[in-house]
């Protein structure tokens, strides 16, 4: 497997696959990679044998522009040696890693905004986090220029930003989406469960608990949004220590709020476990 650095490495490796009749798939993640991640490389892996003959490329890239201020950047779990074990075990061909430096470079003035969706759950508690998300990832299709990309469910409002600024730009990268990966327990894979201590690992589980409480009520037929919300409050108020930031039931092109549910409807819960925010969702029934 191969590590890339710069743009241009990145851009002639793309090319030089495509010009041998070979499909690019890429995974864009920020490393501290985890099962989830793994799946999203297996995932792009499968399609390539589906194509006869196709690469896979992972970017590792810790995005600064998508971070707040008082945001965990510094912070941030890094461990690109391992990161570069798990990608390659995969099945990825490439790594991208590049500086800040090579996508930001100095006097960079140009961003990427997807006005009113930027704005929306994960965009309402952290303003400019998904201009900093469309930014890179912009940057990242435009330098790999590959036929598909994949993303996991569980950054579903990411999703919902990105769909919408391939088809605004016209780019010509299918958005993949891949399911949640999940503890056995229940509670979603992040990066940021590092963050947890022990006591804070088992409040984290009434996410994933919100979550079934609110496909039980669809799958039973609550359809209305307002009962839907009220049946996961009750959920979360068993967990005192547990801040609720958002819990919402949304169209999941537009992350607008829908009074009645249909097939395919977003529900979303983010809650900050101690100092750690943590997200969770389904597409309901």
């Amino acid at each position: 497997m191969e590590i890339l650095r710069t743009v241009a490495e990145l851009r002639h490796w793309s090319r030089q696959e495509r010009s041998r009749g070979n499909t690019v798939g890429l995974v864009p993640t920020m490393g501290a990679l985890h099962a989830g991640h793994a799946s999203l490389i297996r995932a792009a892996r499968i399609r390539a044998a589906r194509d006869s003959s196709g690469s896979v490329a992972v970017s590792i890239f810790v995005n600064p522009t998508q971070f707040g201020p008082n945001e965990d950047f510094a912070r941030y779990p890094r461990s690109f040696d391992a990161d570069c074990a798990l990608a390659q075990a995969e099945g990825a061909d490439v790594v991208f890693a590049p500086t800040v430096e090579e996508l930001y470079p100095a006097g960079a003035a140009t961003f990427v905004e997807v006005e009113g969706l930027s704005d929306r759950l994960d965009g309402a508690s952290r303003p400019g986090h998904f201009r900093g998300v469309a930014t890179v990832v912009a940057k990242l299709l435009i330098a790999a220029e590959p036929d598909r990309a994949f993303f996991g469910q569980k950054d579903a409002a990411q999703v919902a930003v990105v769909r919408r600024m391939v088809a605004d730009l016209r780019l010509a990268t299918e958005i993949v989406v891949c399911p949640i990966v999940r503890e056995p327990d229940g509670l979603a894979l992040s990066s940021r469960n590092v963050y947890l201590s022990g006591a804070e690992r088992a409040q984290a589980l009434v996410l994933s608990r919100a979550v079934r409480q609110a496909e039980a009520l669809a799958a039973s037929g609550e359809r209305h949004a307002s009962a839907l919300i009220a049946g996961v409050r009750q959920t979360f108020a068993a967990v005192s220590e547990i801040r609720t930031d958002y819990i919402e039931v949304v169209d999941w092109a537009t992350l607008e709020p829908v009074e009645i549910a249909v097939p395919g409807t977003l529900f979303a819960v983010a809650a900050y476990v101690g100092p750690t925010r943590l997200i969770d969702n389904a597409i309901l029934p």
